[in-house]
């Protein structure tokens, strides 16, 4: 059991964080802490929740993308921006999930979000964006 949680893992990982900007993914620092509670983790959040077929990934990282705008997790936001490009999300979805925020989370959370987003973008050579 533990081999397939193990290997869905690195599968989905590979095609959330594979590519695009070059960061630490948070698993390292887990990792330098404690290393089999950073692989419990990482078995849980990409094995398990990230795996399931329910959302498509490129909806789960809207999602993880409108929840860390509302947090204002700037330094995570920029790991799952990337993630979500990776993954296909549409740029010009992506963009609206930032400005649907407004509503809830305030003007500034948006600012910064679409600073982390624009950023993200000229590191992966996708700036600016088609209009």
């Amino acid at each position: 059991m533990a081999d397939a949680i193990t290997e869905k893992t690195q599968e989905t990982a590979k095609k959330l964080f594979a590519g695009g900007v070059k960061m630490d993914p948070p698993y390292l620092l887990w990792k330098a802490f404690d290393r089999d509670l950073a692989n419990d983790f990482s078995r849980f959040i990409t094995g398990n929740l990230y795996s399931r077929t329910v959302l498509t990934l490129p909806e789960r990282q809207m999602v993880a993308c409108a929840v860390l705008t509302a947090l204002r997790a700037t330094d995570e936001l920029k790991l799952h921006v990337n993630a979500a490009l990776n993954v296909g999300c549409d740029p010009k979805k992506l963009t609206e999930v930032f400005f649907q925020a407004a509503t809830y989370a305030g003007m500034p959370a948006v600012n910064e979000a679409l600073t982390v987003y624009r950023e993200v973008l000229i590191e992966r050579g996708e700036w600016p964006l088609e209009k």
